[in-house]
């Protein structure tokens, strides 16, 4: 094997494939990265048990094949490299790779020992990518960080008709988005990989019709994929009974789905009769910063709200910190209304919005409170708020 290729594009590419490599492992060779030169183009591959990443790129190829190498290692000889066209090639039992007075030589993996990679799932339909990067990453925020707890450290993503839902909650917050996707398009890509693929044929079983679907994906591995896509156009979704797929670009990536479900959020959401706030977001991030230098620990920030603004403070006893800003509050027999929130949390909640202003409903104190960025919204934050002290 040997070919050229321009050295920003190499390195991308085997960032991109890299990131699927398992920190440790008991079979050395899933630390490869799989390099297939052809026509052209190269392929570079890397897997692990639960995902699974490949990408094509152009590439002067002089001669063709295959070789396996340490993608980590691999990465960080790209990340050095002099600017130009590196040359790669397989000299004996190392891969080589030249770019201006710089040479390394890189010790070859048995290929022959790779695992074959994942054939992509049955395709549903395409996603654009922009529009699933930004709603990942909005609800994202939202997932659990507990590993005894696997289900909570997902996202889930629901497919019905032509609504995509993407949602994550940790148990103290639930965060939702809604968008648009297109059921049964893209569909005859790769549909000769997908009959020949074991269990195909009952992927629907689990995973629902082409167009409906009900699954929990590792979030850390969702919002990988989503940021790569961003950017790309649209996106294939594919998907089985164990596994969801994505293909655009030259990209295609799969991974593992979690076992169970995440709580419905419909009746959470439905706060029935509830205080209306509204006050300006960007000012409210920022007046939530400040003042919260000042709490410690889990110590809460309260907001205030008023038919005429919002006041913000944190801390007790001599350290304290306060803000007004303008607002309004509509709804309440009362004239105001107390709640506190985790800063974090709430800084969590404010960040995944882009309105330019905030809309808060609410119970009243220690209860759950509902953010949103516009009257029909497709992005929804839940929090549980804490009794403020007197």
């Amino acid at each position: 094997m040997e070919f050229r290729i321009d050295g920003d594009v190499l390195t991308d590419a085997v960032a991109w494939a890299a990131r699927v490599l398992p920190a440790r492992s008991p079979m050395p060779v899933l630390g490869g990265l799989l390099l297939e030169a052809a026509e052209g183009r190269l392929r570079v591959s890397g897997l692990d048990h639960e995902a699974s990443a490949r990408i094509e790129v152009e590439a002067d190829t002089l001669v063709e094949g295959r070789a396996l190498v340490l993608g980590r290692r691999l990465l960080d000889i790209c990340k050095v490299l002099p600017r130009g066209r590196p040359e790669l090639a397989v000299e004996g039992a190392r891969l080589t790779v030249t770019s201006g007075d710089a040479r390394f030589g890189l010790s070859l993996l048995p290929v022959d020992d790779y695992p074959a990679p994942p054939a992509l799932p049955e395709v549903r339909g395409l996603v654009d990518g922009d529009a699933f990067a930004t709603a990942v990453g909005q609800v994202a925020v939202a997932a659990g960080r507990d590993d005894s707890l696997p289900v909570l450290t997902g996202i889930r993503l629901a497919l019905d008709g032509t609504t995509m839902t993407v949602a994550a909650t940790d148990r103290y917050r639930y965060a939702v988005r809604s968008l648009e996707w297109h059921p049964d398009a893209g569909r005859g890509t790769a549909a000769a990989e997908q009959s020949a693929a074991a269990g195909s044929a009952d992927a629907t079983d689990a995973a629902g019709s082409a167009g409906s679907a009900d699954v929990v994906v590792p979030a850390r591995r969702l919002t990988e994929i989503a940021r790569s896509l961003a950017g790309t156009g649209p996106a294939r979704l594919a998907l089985d009974s164990g596994s969801i797929g994505f293909e655009s670009g030259g990209m295609r990536t799969t991974t593992r789905l979690l076992d169970g479900r995440l709580p419905r959020h419909d009746k959470l959401f439905a706060l029935g009769e509830h205080a209306l706030a509204v006050t300006e977001r960007a000012p409210l991030t920022e007046a939530v910063r400040r003042v919260a230098v000042v709490a410690e620990g889990d110590s809460p920030v309260r907001l205030t709200f008023t038919p005429s603004g919002v006041h913000l403070q944190a801390g007790y006893e001599d350290d304290v910190a306060s803000q007004h800003l303008p607002g309004s509050l509509a709804g309440t027999g009362a004239g105001s209304m107390t709640v506190a929130f985790n800063p974090g949390y709430l800084l969590d909640a404010l960040s995944s919005l882009d309105a330019p202003e905030v809309r808060f409903h609410l119970l009243g104190p220690g209860q759950r409170a509902l953010l949103t960025d516009a009257p029909e919204p497709t992005h929804r934050h839940l929090l549980m708020s804490v009794k403020p002290l007197a």
